[in-house]
């Protein structure tokens, strides 16, 4: 995956009349799919409606990112998964329970971990708040905000199963990574694109060109 330019186009400030910018909370953990973070994390920096976004990577998520996209190290990080310097990324230290999303009293409008490991899983479903990701998803549930857990693992024990069940149960959503292919993909970023659209259209950011299930395609060109 090539991290060093974004293929997303600069879009212009949003309108004074909209409503207020979203402030959301990224954490990637140690599971496969971190080029989904990437693409995800580069979608919210172009989008308008969002003002604020707190990235929170896993020790084990730096590893994979490193094997699967070729990013490496914490200092250049958001540069090199946004492809330029980023005003609304904030990268947050994963042992920092302190930081501002640890706490119900800061505003936060969703937050997605994406890949969710079996480890994450667990450690959000049974309250354990060992560390940033955990606290931020406990704080989540806790003020009934949207949380979003992009579970990848296969095949799934029954304990995988019973932790997804009971972080549902509590408020979470269970976003499973499985691609789509009704929507005819033809590169591996159009199924990770799809993804992250869906994803977004769930907690209210529904993004231009997402593909709609039963929408009239656009007539071909005869030129």
């Amino acid at each position: 995956m090539n991290l060093k330019t974004s293929t997303r186009s600069a879009k212009e400030p949003a309108d004074k009349s909209d409503p207020p910018q979203r402030t959301i909370v990224l954490a990637v953990t140690g599971a496969s799919g971190s080029v989904l973070a990437v693409e995800m994390l580069r979608t919210l920096e172009a989008d308008p409606r969002v003002g604020r976004i707190h990235l929170v990577v896993s020790p084990s998520a730096l590893r994979v990112l490193a094997e699967e996209t070729g990013a490496g190290g914490r200092h250049t990080l958001v540069e090199q998964l946004v492809g330029a310097r980023s005003t609304k990324v904030s990268l947050l230290a994963h042992e920092d329970i302190g930081a501002s999303i640890a706490s119900g009293s800061y505003p936060v409008d969703a937050m997605l971990v994406l890949p969710c490991s079996m480890g994450t899983l667990a450690g959000i479903c049974h309250g354990m708040a060992s560390n940033l990701i955990e606290r931020a998803a406990d704080v989540c549930l806790k003020e009934r905000r949207r949380l979003v857990l992009c579970v990848r693992e296969t095949p799934l024990s029954l304990i995988h199963l019973q932790n997804m069940l009971s972080a549902t149960q509590a408020g979470a959503t269970i976003f499973p990574v499985v691609p789509s292919f009704y929507n005819h993909p033809q590169t591996v970023a159009d199924i990770t694109r799809n993804y992250v659209h869906r994803i977004l259209q769930h907690i209210g950011l529904p993004q231009p060109g997402a593909y709609e299930w039963g929408a009239k395609a656009p007539a071909k060109s005869t030129k």
